[in-house]
């Protein structure tokens, strides 16, 4: 349960930095709208984002967040991810920026996967 916890917690912790940190400190960069436009989006559309990806990131971060919150935080940013590498693979075709969230993706459902092991064990425990 040690190794469960702590993977759990590694990958979690880089999905917080990676969708809650990163982008509330670079949001309102010249580079970060010029992404959002690059891919076609309007600009309030990226702010709309980045006040979702940190609602989600606290949800997932915080143990006492219920957990029917945790689950739409994780199905929301499954759905980043999948819809980021989808843009990105219609703009600017088979490349590493297509690719990039299909990774963090994976860390994702790794978080996601170790949540549940350690409900199960909460549960089995009581």
């Amino acid at each position: 349960m040690k190794t469960t916890k702590i993977i759990f917690w590694t990958t979690t912790i880089l999905i917080f930095l990676f969708e809650g940190v990163m982008p509330a400190l670079t949001s309102q960069t010249e580079l970060a709208k010029e992404g959002i436009r690059h891919l076609g989006y309007p600009e309030y559309f990226g702010n709309a984002l980045v006040v979702f990806k940190i609602l989600g990131v606290l949800a997932l971060i915080i143990p006492q967040v219920p957990g029917k919150i945790k689950e739409w935080a994780y199905a929301g940013f499954a759905f980043d991810f999948i819809f980021a590498s989808i843009s990105h693979f219609a703009v600017d075709g088979i490349g590493f920026q297509g690719f990039f969230p299909l990774i963090v993706f994976a860390v994702l459902i790794v978080s996601y996967v170790t949540y549940h092991k350690i409900q199960r064990y909460k549960n089995i425990a009581l």
